[in-house]
């Protein structure tokens, strides 16, 4: 079992402390994984975890009461434990959770009323699947290089354009798509849109499968007619929500991994304890303890970074854009190193395909690269940590 002594930190209240083995008492009863997932199982399998969380309960947290969810705004802290308890046990089904999350955020927090009624109760449910589409073949880390293009003609805009790397393309029933309306030049020309998968123009273009099934895919856009009322915020604003959003979840990505990071320390101990080597226990040998020693202090230097972010966005009510960056790089970086060590101290069994860490060692890989690649949080946390040497005052996020 984990320890959980982290729970007693002071960035957490007693709902906190009771969510959290709420959470991890539901994981373990529901996630428990009993079934290799495919390429060609994947997509089915994303449904069912969607519709299952909704059912229980859990998507609450992703929207706002006022639609549905379980506090007046959302809180980070009861995402990133949510997503701790989930990645522990299935990381695919933490991702499904996560989804929800981050593809219906942007609504929650910048559309408008008819387009909250519209889309946020069904994330509620798990009617309806969210998606966040913004990346491009040539525009990933630099958002200000997005080529697709969204052109007003009356009340509508016509998007046209390819997203690639879209998480639930394919699944989704929506997609907050970030195109260019041209009010200016690189990240103050573009613009938010929310897109039903249905819509007239928009096609799954191809499906992308990659070492850890996850359900990813290209889009494309042609001639696709989008309502001006389902702009989110208002034109030129794209860029500002799109930081807003990834600075909101950057945090509950360090918890996926934190999750990932205390089931290979799990899975090390046990092993460790049981392993007959040279007449002892794995366990006894310093190497092996060292090994054990390294595993569980960068464990918890992730959580104190990771809890540290989410507190100061609840709490402090700040962007945490440098926290959340810190907490994003630390704790993905430490989740592979340590995972990788607990592979070392399987042997070769730890190479099995469908093995638990075989199983966290290529679903941890992705999470260093999306939602902003260790070294563009490194570059964050650089330019945060001068400005605030300089004492200048941090750009609007408009002009991040």
């Amino acid at each position: 079992m984990s320890d959980t002594s982290y729970r007693t930190w002071p960035f957490f209240d007693d709902a906190h402390r009771r969510l959290a083995e709420s959470a991890d008492a539901w994981a373990t009863e529901h996630l428990t994984s009993v079934e290799s997932v495919t390429a060609a199982t994947v997509h089915a399998t994303c449904r069912r975890f969607v519709a299952l969380f909704g059912k229980a309960g859990w998507l609450r947290y992703c929207v706002p009461q006022e639609f549905g969810g379980t506090a007046e705004g959302i809180d980070t802290r009861s995402i990133c434990l949510i997503r701790e308890a989930f990645a522990r046990r299935d990381a695919l089904g933490e991702f499904a959770f996560a989804m929800q999350g981050l593809g219906s955020h942007p609504i929650s927090m910048f559309g408008g009323d008819e387009v909250k009624r519209r889309y946020l109760p069904r994330v509620v449910t798990g009617d309806a699947i969210a998606a966040f589409a913004i990346s491009e073949r040539d525009a990933g880390t630099d958002v200000g290089a997005l080529a697709t293009k969204a052109k007003r003609e009356g009340d509508r805009y016509i998007l046209d354009g390819e997203k690639t790397w879209i998480s639930n393309g394919g699944i989704a029933d929506f997609y907050v798509v970030f195109a260019r309306t041209g009010e200016a030049p690189g990240n103050k020309g573009l613009s938010a849109f929310v897109v039903d998968a249905t819509a007239r123009g928009l096609r799954v273009a191809e499906r992308i499968d990659v070492m850890a099934p996850h359900p990813l895919a290209t889009l494309r856009f042609e001639s696709c007619s989008v309502p001006a009322s389902d702009m989110l915020g208002e034109p030129g604003e794209g860029f500002a929500i799109a930081m807003r959003t990834l600075d909101a979840f950057r945090p509950t990505v360090a918890a996926a991994a934190l999750g990932m990071a205390r089931r290979a320390l799990d899975e090390a101990i046990d092993h460790a304890a049981q392993r007959e080597m040279f007449g002892s226990k794995l366990i006894d040998f310093q190497l092996t303890q060292a090994a054990i020693a390294d595993m569980a202090t960068g464990v918890d230097a992730s959580a104190l970074l990771t809890y540290r972010a989410a507190w100061t966005r609840d709490v402090l009510a700040q962007q945490g854009t440098r926290e959340s960056a810190m907490a994003k790089f630390t704790a993905t970086e430490t989740a592979q190193t340590v995972i990788d060590r607990a592979l070392q101290l399987f042997g070769g069994a730890g190479l099995v395909s469908g093995h638990i860490v075989e199983r966290l060692y290529r679903e941890i890989r992705a999470l260093r690269i999306y939602e902003g690649a260790t070294e563009v949080q490194k570059l964050v946390v650089a330019r945060e940590t001068l400005r605030a040497a300089r004492g200048t005052a941090a750009p609007p996020a408009a002009a991040r």
